[in-house]
């Protein structure tokens, strides 16, 4: 039976360590890492996710400001509030909530956000700079990821991962952050050809494909470590992963749970790199 990767657990611990050093950083220079988060409309799921990092932001001692603006908004208007936060600089982090209303650009306001500010990670020169070795900031779920690795000491070194899901968000990133640990990487997504039996070779299997419990067992080499990103619900409105999580785990070694896997570990990751911005600004 495998190891259940406790997300939860794991985020609790490193949020409670960074709300140590931003106190130590406060005390030392009088800099208060600055979190805002820009929401337009009324998504439902988008404004749970919203408070969610609003929450951890104040219990690491963040500044943190949500600002809810009507579905209605122009873009030229979002674009000059994205830059007024930009110019302050008592904000390190900038986070504008997708999806974003149809009238608006998502690729215009990903890249009116400041680079150095970018804590979501999207913005082009960020993922340039992952790409090229060098990264500042990275998206928030694959860093999450490569934390989860190594504190259950999981080696990456040599062993072949496999990467279901393409995204900008998780599956090109992760594909990358694999990559640069020396792991040899399969990017695969919903139309390749014999993917079960692609993903039956991976040591390491992280699944981002958007489709309940995606990956049953015929997708999983015995004793391989799954990472399910997946966030859907079941037949029954419950929630589940992209993994079939009963059939797969008699089978993996590592397997994270849904919920309670990946899901805090983003959050957790959004916060260490207002952090890390936040440091950078003073030296």
């Amino acid at each position: 039976m495998a190891i259940l990767i406790d997300g939860k657990a794991l985020a609790a611990k490193l949020q409670g360590e960074l709300a140590e050093k931003t106190a130590r950083l406060t005390e030392e220079t009088g800099v208060v890492p600055g979190l805002v988060v820009i929401i337009v409309g009324e998504n439902p799921a988008s404004q749970v996710y919203v408070r969610n990092k609003e929450r951890s932001a104040i219990a690491a001692g963040f500044r943190s400001e949500v600002v809810r603006l009507p579905e209605t908004i122009q873009q030229h208007e979002l674009l000059e509030l994205i830059e007024q936060y930009n110019q302050d600089p008592l904000w390190h982090g900038i986070l504008v909530q997708l999806p974003l209303p149809k009238h608006i650009d998502d690729e215009a306001v990903l890249l009116a956000i400041d680079p150095a500010k970018d804590v979501d990670g999207f913005h082009p020169l960020n993922m340039g700079r992952l790409w090229a070795g060098n990264p500042v900031m990275v998206p928030s779920t694959p860093a999450g990821i490569m934390e989860m690795f190594k504190a259950y000491g999981i080696e990456l070194e040599g062993k072949r991962a496999v990467v279901i899901g393409r995204s900008n968000i998780v599956g090109k990133p992760m594909a990358q952050l694999l990559l640069a640990k020396n792991a040899t990487v399969t990017l695969t997504h919903s139309r390749t050809h014999h993917l079960a039996k692609i993903a039956k070779t991976a040591d390491i299997l992280v699944v981002a494909i958007g489709r309940a419990k995606f990956v049953t067992a015929d997708f999983v080499k015995e004793g391989a470590v799954v990472i399910d990103v997946g966030m859907n619900r079941d037949e029954d409105g419950k929630l589940c992963g992209d993994v079939d999580f009963d059939a797969v785990s008699p089978i993996a070694s590592h397997l994270t749970p849904v919920p309670g896997g990946v899901g805090p570990m983003t959050i957790t990751m959004l916060m260490e790199q207002t952090y890390e911005a936040a440091v950078r600004s003073v030296k």
